[in-house]
């Protein structure tokens, strides 16, 4: 009985956040959600999801500690290295036939991949026809995005995967370290328009060249998965690229016949809409 209470409570707290925030959260994978949800439970020194969905209700300044606590930015620069070598290799000699080129980063989380492409980009001398746009549902990860302000700890391992990703220089040429935080040069933002999105209720963000949109459809179920990809499909011009997530595919989705793989093992496909 303790579980199905449970259950019930997961969805009211759902309800709750649908109507009185607009943030529709019923198409989640309902594990990985109801996790998110008890971590807020404890983390507010509360005793149970009902008494969470009270606050989410009544206390409406609650509301951006929530929406923090219900995102997963779990990220690092560089992350598989062997994605952003095949981005590097296999689609910037692409992009580099634009004469503007708009990219993308859905579910940017707290920055650390726009930050990555940033540096690449500038390294194949492409930066500057570009704009990414980096989007997510977490106005506090943004935040944090927009700083571009990291652990030192992660430095040596981050510089370590920009080698391996083709990198041309030093990581450390990009940041200023202080005590224990290092601040990545600002003019690595100098192109990047960070804005609040939510794939599961908002439309095209922009007409992209390049998508980015790694490690986030995981926590989708099968529904708001094609929802997202086919806004995605909608979003590209023809010919341009989509870059998910290594444990991400969309063979099954409905829009799977509008891409072509370019490298499966980095999960790289390009669209190639029917005239």
């Amino acid at each position: 009985m303790e579980t199905d209470l449970d259950e019930i409570e997961l969805d009211l707290f759902i309800e709750a956040m649908r109507r009185r925030h607009g943030y529709d959260l019923g198409q989640y994978a309902r594990a990985s959600l109801k996790r998110r949800v008890q971590g807020l439970v404890r983390q507010h020194g509360l005793d149970h999801i009902g008494a969470l969905t009270a606050r989410v209700l009544r206390d409406t300044a609650f509301l951006p500690q929530v929406v923090e606590g219900l995102s997963v930015p779990v990220s690092e620069m560089f992350r598989d290295p062997f994605v952003f070598s095949a981005l590097r290799t296999q689609v910037f000699p692409t992009l580099a036939s634009y004469p503007s080129i708009n990219i993308w980063q859905a579910g940017c989380a707290h920055g650390e991949e726009v930050y990555s492409l940033a540096i690449l980009l500038e390294e194949a001398g492409l930066y500057e026809r570009c704009q990414i746009y980096a989007t997510d549902f977490s106005d506090a990860a943004l935040a944090r995005a927009r700083e571009g302000i990291f652990p030192a700890r992660e430095a040596r391992a981050a510089s370590l995967r920009y080698q391996q990703a083709g990198g041309g220089m030093t990581l450390a040429d990009y940041y200023h370290a202080r005590y224990d935080l290092v601040k990545l040069d600002a003019a690595l933002r100098r192109n990047v328009v960070f804005a609040n999105h939510n794939l599961a209720t908002d439309g095209v963000f922009c007409e992209a060249h390049l998508i980015l949109c790694r490690n986030v459809l995981i926590y989708f179920n099968n529904a708001l998965q094609n929802r997202a990809l086919a806004l995605f499909a909608d979003s590209l011009v023809r010919g341009g690229f989509l870059c998910l997530g290594t444990k991400e595919n969309l063979s099954t989705a409905p829009v799977a016949g509008n891409f072509a793989a370019v490298d499966r093992a980095a999960r790289i496909f390009r669209a190639m809409r029917p005239t």
